[in-house]
């Protein structure tokens, strides 16, 4: 646990020296194109958040979390990764319905999504490097080393909890824990990132996506309401509850 809380701040701190590194080139870039600095802390968010996860991902791979296990790259069945984006978009959907009854939690995020989101940089950040770079944090180091000090039951919640606290965001906090889980499991089941991965980005992607193209909606009942969305919640509660069995039993036959 105290190597899962040491990794979580070495990020945190990541981000920090990152963005002290970017922020007076941000201001000089600022100062050069208004004569003011107004904006350098928007310029520099996400070329900070990019330098942030170089800064993670070569310390984990340094201290050997990301090369040390065969499996950890290792690919998945074509199969497996076809149930792993049906699992993942009923489990978006579903974690969707959660968030919409708990939209009294605060949103602190917002305004930086919205920043993010208004450049390429910020949109590749969130929906790809994000995702790769929280996988290789919270499976490949994170869940990898509390499976080998609890129980698996224990570990994935353990690493579901670490991760959905590590959002701090309340609006984010529960569904980032139900997601978190639902990776950690992924990872343990087959000991390889790349369907972890996979699901994350097509999480991050859809809700990029989704932000943009409805900016007035806050969730999936403002977009689709009554029967329809009554139909579509039916049958992703079927689908997990058929097919996260049937994984388990393939990954089980190997």
């Amino acid at each position: 646990m105290k190597t899962a809380i040491k990794l979580v701040l070495i990020y945190f701190v990541m981000q920090i020296l990152a963005a002290l590194l970017v922020m007076p080139f941000a201001m000089l870039y600022s100062y050069a194109v208004s004569g003011t600095i107004d904006a350098a802390s928007v310029i520099a968010l996400a070329p900070s958040m990019l330098l942030g996860f170089v800064g993670m991902g070569c310390y984990l791979w340094k201290k050997g979390y990301l090369k040390d296990d065969g499996r950890i790259w290792s690919p998945v069945s074509v199969a497996y990764l076809g149930w792993s984006i049906i699992i993942g978009l009923s489990t978006i959907f579903l974690i969707d319905f959660v968030m919409s009854r708990l939209s009294f939690l605060p949103d602190w995020m917002g305004a930086t999504f919205d920043v993010l989101q208004s450049g390429w940089l910020g949109i590749i950040c969130i929906s790809v490097l994000g995702p790769v770079l929280e996988e290789m944090l919270f499976r490949g180091a994170i869940t990898k080393v509390l499976l080998q000090r609890y129980s698996p039951v224990k570990a994935i919640i353990l690493s579901a909890l670490i991760f959905g606290i590590f959002h701090i965001n309340p609006a984010q906090v529960a569904g980032a824990i139900l997601s978190g889980g639902l990776f950690a499991w992924l990872y343990y089941k087959t000991g390889s990132l790349i369907p972890c991965i996979f699901m994350h980005i097509l999480n991050n992607s859809l809700s990029v996506y989704l932000s943009i193209k409805y900016p007035e909606a806050e969730n999936m009942d403002d977009l689709i309401s009554g029967t329809p969305y009554l139909i579509i919640l039916i049958g992703a509660i079927v689908i997990l509850a058929g097919v996260i069995p049937y994984m388990q039993r393939m990954t089980s036959n190997k």
